[in-house]
């Protein structure tokens, strides 16, 4: 990476701010359709998801095994399980896979 890493930090942030204030510009009335309503209220869910999906894999000893504690959570929290329960019995997936499978760790 050769230059000024303040230009890099400059087009950065001019990139970021474009992107915030174009909306607020371009869009001046109510959003009135429901398949655009419908779009943006699922775009932060979507986002936390793609972010949280690929480090769920990458925190465990293998994929194998953070895909268990993943699918456990899943399927916990899809049948109406709080938070300390899906967190609990998720981790403790992960941990018996990683201890008992042999070559996982």
């Amino acid at each position: 990476m050769s230059g000024n890493v303040y230009i890099y930090i400059l087009v950065m942030a001019g990139v970021t701010y474009l992107i915030r204030l174009m909306p607020l510009t371009l869009i001046r009335k109510e959003i009135n359709n429901v398949y655009i309503k419908s779009f943006l209220y699922y775009v932060p869910y979507v986002t936390l998801a793609v972010m949280t999906f690929p480090a769920i894999l990458g925190a465990t000893a293998t994929i194998w095994s953070g895909l268990a504690g993943f699918i456990v959570a899943v399927l916990l929290a899809y049948r109406g399980g709080n938070l300390f329960k899906v967190s609990l019995l998720a981790c403790l997936t992960v941990f018996i896979i990683e201890l008992f499978v042999p070559g996982v760790h």
